[in-house]
């Protein structure tokens, strides 16, 4: 079992830049000497500046980078929108399949397949609304489609994944999309966050159940015959790892690995790297308690045979959307780190990544004032940021001159 890394934060001394015309915060100096594990070089940390490039969006939830400098963009509600470089957004795309809308659930997270420029597929993640005996529940579902050469409409769409059971909620989808890649390139899969559906939070240590799981498949929906439960009784062979609550962040780490946070309940936000087979604890084990107060279960923090985790939040900045910084854009000393959205605390995080551990955070951008809900980084090196508001935004992380 693993040690949890410290979770304790090396705040940053950080002040407003009196820059026109965008948000710009600036890191002092001194604010990278806090950061920096012991050992390593210190840099001079970078002056950030958030530039707008999109306005008017409705709750975004994820962004996708295409061609030509275009933006695909997913807003809660159940529209996909390409916006163009300067900034325009088109028509919603048509060909979108029924969409259970309201409360968390939507239009949520969207990837393009790793062969996009030759074939034009893209992949969803949305709340399903059920039908029959189902009527009036849903679940999570992963679709495929094509986008039209024109990007106005997907083409021959199919829903490759469904979540089971359909529950009558409006919380918890879950919900981020990765490729997996081994070698460098894609291996044919998929991975998928599900989130637990907050009133069904054992069903998270359930293996003839979707919830609250990471569930791995085939781009056309089929289970890989290299899962870690295909062949054994009784469990769902798509499922990856189990004892998960409301994942809404995932990426692959520069060597391949899969790297995911959850929403704690209140406190015991989580980073894991959900390795195949594993259990991560929820509800049994968490660094969180009920909200307004109480243990949840035994009010336990580890177990046998549950894995801790990598880092933890108390008290919760509410996670959503992650990305690894790979490029040299802002500087050698913020290469390898991990970039964390955040919610309720309406900013970024940066966590220094060393050897597969945490080692360290740094809050990025607390003026924002923003809710965080996806980071990317783009083709050109730089992160981008959708803001979970009305309007909401997508913004590009540059340095200041």
């Amino acid at each position: 079992m693993r040690r949890p890394a410290s979770h304790r934060p090396n705040l940053a001394h950080l002040v407003r830049s009196p820059l026109r015309g965008v948000a710009a915060f600036a890191l002092a100096s001194t604010a990278l000497a806090q950061f920096a594990a012991p050992g390593v070089q210190h840099h001079r940390a970078p002056r950030i500046v958030a530039h707008t490039v999109v306005e008017g969006l409705e709750h975004p939830w994820a962004v996708a980078f295409l061609p030509g400098g275009r933006y695909l963009i997913s807003e809660r509600p159940g529209r996909l929108r390409v916006a163009t470089p300067e900034g325009r957004l088109l028509a919603p795309i048509t060909g979108l399949p029924a969409i259970a809308s309201g409360g968390q659930g939507g239009l949520l997270d969207v990837a393009l397949d790793s062969d996009f420029t030759s074939n034009r597929r893209l992949y969803f993640c949305f709340s399903e609304p059920g039908s029959g005996a189902d009527q009036g529940k849903n679940s999570t579902a992963l679709a495929r489609a094509r986008l039209s050469q024109d990007d106005r409409r997907l083409e021959d769409l199919q829903v490759i994944f469904s979540q089971r059971p359909k529950i009558a909620s409006r919380l918890h989808f879950g919900c981020r999309i990765v490729e997996r890649r081994v070698g460098g390139r894609g291996d044919g899969t998929l991975f998928l966050t599900l989130g637990e559906r907050f009133s069904e939070k054992d069903q998270a240590q359930n293996l003839q159940s979707h919830l609250g799981k990471i569930v791995r498949v085939g781009k056309d929906g089929r289970v890989p015959p290299d899962n870690p439960f295909v062949g054994r009784d009784s469990v769902w062979p798509e499922i990856w790892s189990l004892g998960h609550r409301n994942l809404q962040g995932a990426a692959l780490a520069p060597d391949g690995a899969l790297w995911t946070h959850e929403h704690g309940p209140q406190g015991g936000d989580e980073v894991n790297r959900p390795e195949p087979g594993r259990n991560y604890g929820w509800p049994v084990i968490t660094y969180g308690v009920n909200y307004g107060g109480g243990s949840i279960g035994a009010g336990i923090t580890h177990h046998a045979g549950m894995e801790l985790p990598l880092h933890y939040w108390v008290p919760s900045i509410a996670p959503s959307g992650m990305a690894f910084i790979t490029s040299d854009r802002y500087g050698p000393a913020w290469q390898g780190s991990l970039v964390v959205g955040a919610l309720k605390s309406r900013m970024l995080e940066r966590l220094s990544v060393r050897g597969g551990q945490v080692t360290a955070t740094e809050p990025l951008l607390p003026q924002l004032a923003q809710r965080v809900r996806d980071v990317r980084q783009g083709p050109d090196g730089w992160l981008y940021l959708l803001t979970d508001e009305d309007p909401g935004q997508l913004l590009r992380l540059q340095l200041a001159p």
